[in-house]
Protein backbone atom coordinates (compact mmCIF):
# COMPACT_ATOMS: atom_id res chain seq x y z
CA UNK A 1 0.00 0.00 0.00
CA UNK A 2 1.41 3.37 -1.02
CA UNK A 3 1.48 6.32 1.41
CA UNK A 4 -1.06 8.13 -0.78
CA UNK A 5 -3.47 5.19 -0.72
CA UNK A 6 -3.11 4.87 3.06
CA UNK A 7 -3.74 8.60 3.49
CA UNK A 8 -6.89 8.32 1.39
CA UNK A 9 -8.24 5.49 3.56
CA UNK A 10 -7.45 7.37 6.77
CA UNK A 11 -9.19 10.52 5.49
CA UNK A 12 -12.26 8.53 4.38
CA UNK A 13 -12.34 6.80 7.75
CA UNK A 14 -12.12 10.01 9.76
CA UNK A 15 -14.88 11.69 7.76
CA UNK A 16 -17.15 8.64 7.78
CA UNK A 17 -16.71 8.20 11.54
CA UNK A 18 -17.59 11.83 12.19
CA UNK A 19 -20.71 11.58 10.03
CA UNK A 20 -21.65 8.22 11.54
CA UNK A 21 -21.74 9.76 14.99
CA UNK A 22 -23.41 12.95 13.81
CA UNK A 23 -26.16 11.45 11.65
CA UNK A 24 -26.37 7.79 12.71
CA UNK A 25 -25.73 6.70 9.12
CA UNK A 26 -22.83 4.28 9.61
CA UNK A 27 -20.66 6.33 7.25
CA UNK A 28 -21.33 4.21 4.17
CA UNK A 29 -22.84 7.12 2.28
CA UNK A 30 -19.31 8.58 2.25
CA UNK A 31 -17.27 5.37 2.19
CA UNK A 32 -18.86 3.77 -0.88
CA UNK A 33 -18.45 6.63 -3.40
CA UNK A 34 -15.01 7.46 -2.02
CA UNK A 35 -13.82 3.86 -2.37
CA UNK A 36 -15.22 3.65 -5.90
CA UNK A 37 -12.98 6.61 -6.73
CA UNK A 38 -9.90 5.26 -4.91
CA UNK A 39 -10.20 1.71 -6.27
CA UNK A 40 -10.59 3.11 -9.76
CA UNK A 41 -7.46 5.24 -9.38
CA UNK A 42 -5.28 2.40 -8.08
CA UNK A 43 -6.83 -0.08 -10.54
CA UNK A 44 -7.98 -2.84 -8.19
CA UNK A 45 -11.26 -4.68 -8.33
CA UNK A 46 -11.72 -4.63 -12.10
CA UNK A 47 -15.38 -4.98 -13.03
CA UNK A 48 -16.24 -5.52 -9.37
CA UNK A 49 -15.21 -2.08 -8.06
CA UNK A 50 -18.69 -0.98 -6.83
CA UNK A 51 -19.32 -4.41 -5.29
CA UNK A 52 -15.91 -4.32 -3.57
CA UNK A 53 -16.58 -0.79 -2.31
CA UNK A 54 -19.95 -1.80 -0.85
CA UNK A 55 -18.68 -4.96 0.84
CA UNK A 56 -15.67 -3.10 2.26
CA UNK A 57 -17.95 -0.34 3.49
CA UNK A 58 -20.19 -2.79 5.35
CA UNK A 59 -17.20 -4.44 7.05
CA UNK A 60 -15.89 -1.04 8.13
CA UNK A 61 -19.28 0.00 9.50
CA UNK A 62 -19.13 -2.86 12.03
CA UNK A 63 -16.40 -1.04 13.95
CA UNK A 64 -17.53 2.51 13.19
CA UNK A 65 -21.14 1.72 14.04
CA UNK A 66 -20.17 0.10 17.33
CA UNK A 67 -18.24 3.20 18.40
CA UNK A 68 -21.08 5.49 17.31
CA UNK A 69 -23.80 3.40 19.00
CA UNK A 70 -21.86 3.26 22.26
CA UNK A 71 -21.35 7.02 22.26
CA UNK A 72 -25.09 7.63 21.69
CA UNK A 73 -26.04 5.04 24.33
CA UNK A 74 -23.96 6.83 26.93
CA UNK A 75 -26.01 9.98 26.24
CA UNK A 76 -29.33 8.14 26.46
CA UNK A 77 -29.88 8.44 22.72
CA UNK A 78 -30.66 4.80 21.84
CA UNK A 79 -34.22 3.47 22.06
CA UNK A 80 -33.35 -0.19 22.61
CA UNK A 81 -36.99 -1.31 22.62
CA UNK A 82 -37.28 -0.03 19.04
CA UNK A 83 -33.94 -1.59 18.10
CA UNK A 84 -35.11 -5.05 19.25
CA UNK A 85 -38.28 -4.81 17.15
CA UNK A 86 -36.43 -3.78 13.99
CA UNK A 87 -33.49 -6.22 14.14
CA UNK A 88 -35.16 -9.45 12.89
CA UNK A 89 -36.33 -7.81 9.68
CA UNK A 90 -33.04 -5.95 9.27
CA UNK A 91 -30.97 -9.15 9.36
CA UNK A 92 -33.24 -10.98 6.91
CA UNK A 93 -33.29 -8.01 4.55
CA UNK A 94 -29.50 -7.58 4.66
CA UNK A 95 -28.96 -11.24 3.81
CA UNK A 96 -31.41 -10.98 0.92
CA UNK A 97 -29.61 -7.93 -0.46
CA UNK A 98 -26.21 -9.61 -0.24
CA UNK A 99 -27.60 -12.72 -1.94
CA UNK A 100 -28.57 -10.85 -5.12
CA UNK A 101 -25.73 -8.31 -5.26
CA UNK A 102 -23.47 -10.44 -7.48
CA UNK A 103 -26.09 -10.39 -10.25
CA UNK A 104 -26.46 -6.60 -10.41
CA UNK A 105 -24.23 -4.74 -12.96
CA UNK A 106 -21.79 -2.22 -11.48
CA UNK A 107 -23.27 0.80 -13.27
CA UNK A 108 -26.75 -0.06 -12.03
CA UNK A 109 -25.44 -0.09 -8.47
CA UNK A 110 -23.99 3.41 -8.80
CA UNK A 111 -27.15 4.86 -10.32
CA UNK A 112 -29.40 3.11 -7.82
CA UNK A 113 -27.35 4.52 -4.96
CA UNK A 114 -27.53 8.04 -6.45
CA UNK A 115 -31.32 7.97 -6.87
CA UNK A 116 -31.79 6.54 -3.39
CA UNK A 117 -29.72 9.26 -1.73
CA UNK A 118 -31.38 12.03 -3.76
CA UNK A 119 -34.88 10.95 -2.68
CA UNK A 120 -33.99 10.65 0.99
CA UNK A 121 -31.98 13.89 1.02
CA UNK A 122 -34.84 15.82 -0.55
CA UNK A 123 -37.26 14.43 2.03
CA UNK A 124 -35.03 15.54 4.88
CA UNK A 125 -34.82 19.06 3.45
CA UNK A 126 -38.47 19.71 2.56
CA UNK A 127 -40.55 17.55 4.90
CA UNK A 128 -41.77 18.96 8.18
CA UNK A 129 -41.43 16.73 11.24
CA UNK A 130 -44.71 15.31 12.47
CA UNK A 131 -45.51 16.05 16.07
CA UNK A 132 -46.75 12.56 16.93
CA UNK A 133 -46.19 10.14 19.78
CA UNK A 134 -44.04 7.01 19.59
CA UNK A 135 -47.32 5.12 19.79
CA UNK A 136 -47.63 5.56 16.04
CA UNK A 137 -44.83 3.09 15.46
CA UNK A 138 -46.23 0.04 13.62
CA UNK A 139 -46.99 -3.27 15.31
CA UNK A 140 -44.61 -6.22 15.20
CA UNK A 141 -45.37 -7.28 11.59
CA UNK A 142 -45.00 -3.67 10.42
CA UNK A 143 -41.69 -3.24 12.26
CA UNK A 144 -40.33 -6.50 10.79
CA UNK A 145 -41.39 -5.35 7.32
CA UNK A 146 -39.79 -1.93 7.87
CA UNK A 147 -36.61 -3.56 9.14
CA UNK A 148 -36.57 -5.88 6.12
CA UNK A 149 -36.79 -2.97 3.70
CA UNK A 150 -34.09 -1.06 5.57
CA UNK A 151 -31.78 -4.09 5.67
CA UNK A 152 -32.34 -4.97 2.00
CA UNK A 153 -31.63 -1.49 0.60
CA UNK A 154 -28.76 -0.90 3.03
CA UNK A 155 -26.98 -4.08 1.96
CA UNK A 156 -27.50 -3.26 -1.72
CA UNK A 157 -25.83 0.15 -1.40
CA UNK A 158 -23.37 -0.56 1.44
CA UNK A 159 -24.67 1.73 4.18
CA UNK A 160 -25.53 1.31 7.85
CA UNK A 161 -29.17 2.10 7.16
CA UNK A 162 -29.35 5.54 8.75
CA UNK A 163 -30.54 7.18 5.54
CA UNK A 164 -33.68 5.06 5.92
CA UNK A 165 -33.90 4.43 9.65
CA UNK A 166 -33.57 8.07 10.72
CA UNK A 167 -36.38 9.39 8.45
CA UNK A 168 -38.59 6.39 9.31
CA UNK A 169 -38.27 6.87 13.06
CA UNK A 170 -38.47 10.65 12.83
CA UNK A 171 -41.68 10.45 10.78
CA UNK A 172 -43.17 8.18 13.46
CA UNK A 173 -42.66 10.71 16.21
CA UNK A 174 -39.28 9.62 17.58
CA UNK A 175 -37.23 12.65 18.65
CA UNK A 176 -34.49 13.38 16.11
CA UNK A 177 -31.52 12.76 18.40
CA UNK A 178 -33.01 9.46 19.57
CA UNK A 179 -33.73 8.53 15.96
CA UNK A 180 -30.05 9.15 15.14
CA UNK A 181 -28.83 7.13 18.15
CA UNK A 182 -31.20 4.22 17.51
CA UNK A 183 -30.23 4.24 13.85
CA UNK A 184 -26.56 3.99 14.82
CA UNK A 185 -27.33 0.87 16.87
CA UNK A 186 -29.39 -0.63 14.01
CA UNK A 187 -26.39 -0.19 11.71
CA UNK A 188 -24.52 -2.96 13.54
CA UNK A 189 -26.74 -5.92 12.57
CA UNK A 190 -27.02 -4.52 9.04
CA UNK A 191 -23.23 -4.31 8.72
CA UNK A 192 -22.55 -7.73 10.24
CA UNK A 193 -25.18 -9.57 8.18
CA UNK A 194 -24.32 -7.61 5.04
CA UNK A 195 -20.55 -8.09 5.35
CA UNK A 196 -20.95 -11.86 5.81
CA UNK A 197 -23.23 -11.94 2.79
CA UNK A 198 -20.76 -9.98 0.65
CA UNK A 199 -17.91 -12.30 1.63
CA UNK A 200 -19.98 -15.26 0.43
CA UNK A 201 -21.32 -13.49 -2.68
CA UNK A 202 -17.81 -12.57 -3.82
CA UNK A 203 -16.18 -15.88 -2.98
CA UNK A 204 -13.86 -17.09 -5.77
CA UNK A 205 -14.82 -14.24 -8.13
CA UNK A 206 -12.08 -13.52 -10.65
CA UNK A 207 -10.43 -10.09 -10.70
CA UNK A 208 -10.56 -9.32 -6.97
CA UNK A 209 -7.38 -8.19 -5.11
CA UNK A 210 -5.35 -10.83 -3.25
CA UNK A 211 -5.95 -9.34 0.20
CA UNK A 212 -9.71 -9.47 -0.10
CA UNK A 213 -12.18 -12.08 1.12
CA UNK A 214 -15.06 -12.07 -1.31
CA UNK A 215 -16.14 -8.46 -1.79
CA UNK A 216 -14.33 -7.21 1.35
CA UNK A 217 -10.88 -5.61 0.92
CA UNK A 218 -9.22 -5.86 4.34
CA UNK A 219 -6.34 -3.34 4.02
CA UNK A 220 -8.90 -0.59 3.37
CA UNK A 221 -11.13 -1.82 6.23
CA UNK A 222 -8.31 -1.76 8.78
CA UNK A 223 -6.94 1.62 7.68
CA UNK A 224 -10.37 3.27 7.73
CA UNK A 225 -11.18 1.84 11.16
CA UNK A 226 -8.00 3.37 12.60
CA UNK A 227 -9.47 6.79 11.86
CA UNK A 228 -13.23 6.21 12.01
CA UNK A 229 -13.56 4.68 15.48
CA UNK A 230 -11.95 7.65 17.30
CA UNK A 231 -13.91 10.21 15.25
CA UNK A 232 -17.37 8.61 15.69
CA UNK A 233 -17.75 9.71 19.35
CA UNK A 234 -16.89 13.27 18.30
CA UNK A 235 -19.77 13.21 15.83
CA UNK A 236 -22.11 11.80 18.48
CA UNK A 237 -21.22 14.66 20.81
CA UNK A 238 -22.05 17.17 18.07
CA UNK A 239 -25.36 15.39 17.39
CA UNK A 240 -26.44 16.05 20.97
CA UNK A 241 -25.48 19.73 20.87
CA UNK A 242 -26.69 20.92 17.43
CA UNK A 243 -30.29 22.15 16.94
CA UNK A 244 -32.61 19.50 15.47
CA UNK A 245 -33.53 21.58 12.39
CA UNK A 246 -29.87 22.20 11.62
CA UNK A 247 -29.12 18.50 11.98
CA UNK A 248 -31.83 17.48 9.49
CA UNK A 249 -30.83 20.14 6.95
CA UNK A 250 -27.16 19.22 7.09
CA UNK A 251 -28.11 15.58 6.63
CA UNK A 252 -30.22 16.39 3.57
CA UNK A 253 -27.53 18.55 1.95
CA UNK A 254 -24.91 15.86 2.52
CA UNK A 255 -27.01 13.21 0.77
CA UNK A 256 -27.82 15.44 -2.21
CA UNK A 257 -24.15 16.30 -2.72
CA UNK A 258 -23.15 12.63 -2.75
CA UNK A 259 -26.05 11.72 -5.06
CA UNK A 260 -25.00 14.39 -7.56
CA UNK A 261 -21.40 13.18 -7.61
CA UNK A 262 -22.43 9.58 -8.17
CA UNK A 263 -24.93 10.42 -10.92
CA UNK A 264 -22.81 12.86 -12.89
CA UNK A 265 -19.22 12.29 -11.74
CA UNK A 266 -16.69 10.09 -13.40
Amino acid sequence: MSPLELSAYLLIGALSGLLAGLFGVGGGAVIVPALILVFGQIAIGGDWIPHLAIGTSLATIIGTGAASALAHHRRGGVRWEIFVRLVPGIVLGAWAGAAVIGWIPAEWLKRMFAVFLAVVGTRMLVSRPRQTSTGELPGTPGMIAAGGGIGLLSALVGIGGGTLTVPFLSSRGVEMRQAVGTSAACGLPIAIAGAIGFVLAGWDREGLPSLSTGFVYWPAVLAMLLASMPSAPVGAQLAHSLPVKTLKRLFGVLLLMIATELAFGG
